[in-house]
């Protein structure tokens, strides 16, 4: 279990950066979220991963929307328009929301970005749906509030990634996350995100950051040196 732990984390996409940044929803704060547009920005900007939230027309169409589709909106970029994006500019941090693991993997693999995703996993359910279908496909997702023991959680739905809030973690969880091989990206977005909230995230032993100002969170860690 151990080294099949270690193969997934070894299956992240590699990045260039101490702290990996990634664009919630694009650069969505300077223009319209889960745009083309608001991707290249981020692209532009430099982050590491553009956040993007997939799901399922009521045609079978895949398209990138946070909220539910009830009709399609000309804006809303399809699936492939993304990938085709993305593809040797930056990773993909895939919110799973509505989708089939057995449709959406063969579009992964044709457009070569199988190695330049993490998918983000909203049930249990979908972990074990992307295991079934893509094993090497690094996943995330968040812990249950009722989980007790961890160690035998990751045994069960093992991860490349866990999200989470600052301070959510104790010193202990880290350094299990740090002995699996389990990175943490925390959710720093939020009405008041800035540099304060920044580095009290970046104070605690964590990989990566999600953020809805990518400009300005890369700009602070370039001015701190960390980037």
């Amino acid at each position: 279990m151990q080294f099949y732990l270690m193969l997934m984390i070894a299956l992240l996409p590699v990045v260039k950066h101490k702290h990996v940044v990634i664009a919630h929803r694009g650069d969505h704060t300077v223009l319209p979220e889960n745009t083309l547009a608001a991707y290249q920005r981020a692209i532009e900007d430099g982050v590491d991963y553009v956040e993007v939230d997939l799901r399922t027309f009521k045609d079978g169409r895949l398209y990138i929307s946070h909220g539910a589709l009830t009709e399609l909106n000309s804006s809303l970029p399809a699936f492939d328009e993304v990938l085709k994006l993305c593809k040797r500019k930056v990773n993909i941090y895939l919110d799973f929301k509505e989708a089939d693991p057995e449709r959406v993997y063969p579009l992964i693999k044709k457009a070569r970005m199988e190695r330049h995703m993490v998918v983000y996993c909203n049930t249990l359910e979908q972990v074990d749906a992307w295991h079934r279908v893509a094993p090497q496909m690094p996943l995330m997702t968040s812990i249950p509030g009722d989980v007790k023991e961890l160690d035998a959680f990751f045994d069960r739905y093992p991860v490349a990634v866990v999200d989470g809030s600052i301070g959510q973690y104790t010193p202990a969880m880290l350094a299990l996350f740090k002995r699996r091989n389990i990175a943490v990206w925390l959710d720093v977005q939020a009405k008041d995100e800035g540099p304060l909230s920044w580095q009290k995230a970046l104070d605690t032993p964590v990989q990566g950051l999600q953020t809805d100002h990518p400009g300005a969170l890369i700009n602070y860690l370039k001015q701190n040196r960390n980037r």
